[in-house]
């Protein structure tokens, strides 16, 4: 596998949208350019660090890897480290339009194309359905389906693919009590705080929407452990004191 071989795989990180970089070298294959395994060292890292919400640590390991990639001179490349950024976000609810791979998506592969139509909740067609990472197509296919969507959602076996896919029914659909549930179960299993807080806050208030004011504080409740600001009645006495 040369240095100019950066492809989908599923594996180490299926969550990550099958997105990363396939660099294990095999058989008799020169082993992967130093440029690709730190830039696939860096988007791990730059991934952890945003699902638990350091944002330092983030920002420096994105533009490590970014700067990685720019050594390549390939902006074909370069939309494929944008896509995977914008995919770990949209887990997390953070439903920005993907920016950076707006800049460099006229030279993106076709199945970053469709990944980012998919990511946007748009309908796909079939040839566009069979380019998306395994773990997502049986979600793109359900997907006028709301029950046959939130099955194919829990079938996902990696975490952060399966965030990544409620994410996206999440936004081609209205919220659900199932949905929002799988996204706060699956974040909070991880101990992931960014995608946990966005999935908690969106329960919380749907739950008030229908009418479940015990639901809404019962998740309230839990953002404030993952706050750290729950607090004894006896701590709450001694402070006023």
């Amino acid at each position: 596998m040369t240095s100019s071989t950066i492809l989908i795989r599923v594996g180490r990180w299926p969550a990550m949208t099958a997105l990363c970089w396939s660099l294990a070298a095999c058989g008799n294959q020169p082993p992967a350019a130093d440029w690709a395994l730190n830039a696939e060292s860096a988007s791990d890292r730059a991934t952890q660090a945003y699902l638990r919400a350091d944002e330092r640590v983030q920002v420096l390991e994105w533009a490590k890897a970014r700067s990685e990639v720019e050594r390549t001179a390939r902006p074909q490349l370069l939309a494929r480290l944008a896509l995977l950024r914008c995919a770990v976000e949209h887990a997390s609810l953070d439903w920005k339009e993907c920016g950076e791979f707006a800049a460099v998506a006229i030279d993106a592969e076709p199945a970053e194309q469709a990944y980012a139509r998919y990511l946007q909740g748009q309908p796909l067609t079939i040839q566009e359905i069979a380019l998306l990472p395994e773990a997502q197509r049986p979600v793109a296919n359900a997907m006028h389906e709301r029950s046959a969507a939130l099955a194919a959602v829990a079938a996902i076996k990696e975490p952060l693919s399966r965030l990544v896919a409620a994410s996206v029914v999440l936004r081609a659909q209205r919220p659900s009590q199932e949905l929002l549930a799988q996204g706060v179960d699956t974040a909070s299993a991880q101990g992931w705080r960014r995608p946990l807080l966005a999935w908690l806050l969106l329960h919380a208030s749907h739950a008030r929407e229908s009418g479940n004011m015990a639901q809404a504080q019962a998740l309230e409740r839990r953002v404030q452990v993952l706050q750290g600001t729950i607090r004894s009645s006896a701590a709450v006495q001694g402070a006023a004191r």
